[in-house]
């Protein structure tokens, strides 16, 4: 599957799980993004170890519906991950997966900061 791929079907997904005031709403989508600094040197071998884990993920894990990393292009080591969980439920989840437990242990020594910051979706738009 190509990026653009990836891109569409996820905001095809963002599109199915939000409208209107329900996006506020408890039980609902667990939305998150994760501000990650990465050693420059190592930048080569993180992006192979979340384009992994990111894969798995999606493929594995039915509460995953989004997860984008992207790279700052004025500073590749700078990352931002979104993410879109079906509930608080399926990230609990996410997180004890054999797939996510490597990719922390692989990535634990190139990883320089992480910030996680849970956020309200507001208004999120699809384009079929």
């Amino acid at each position: 599957m190509t990026i653009k791929q990836v891109l569409v079907l996820g905001a095809a997904m963002i599109g199915s799980l939000v409208t209107g005031s329900a996006a506020a709403q408890e039980p609902g989508p667990f939305v998150q993004v994760a501000e990650i600094e990465i050693d420059p040197a190592q930048l080569a071998s993180y992006r192979a170890a979340v384009q992994e884990q990111i894969e798995a993920a999606i493929r594995l894990e039915p509460g995953v519906r989004v997860l984008y990393a992207v790279a700052h292009q004025d500073n590749p080591a700078r990352v931002t991950v979104f993410e879109i969980y079906r509930d608080t439920e399926a990230y609990r989840a996410h997180l004890h997966t054999e797939q996510f437990k490597k990719y922390k242990a692989t990535t634990d020594k190139m990883v320089t900061s992480l910030k996680l910051v849970r956020t309200d979706p507001m208004v999120l738009g699809t384009k079929p």
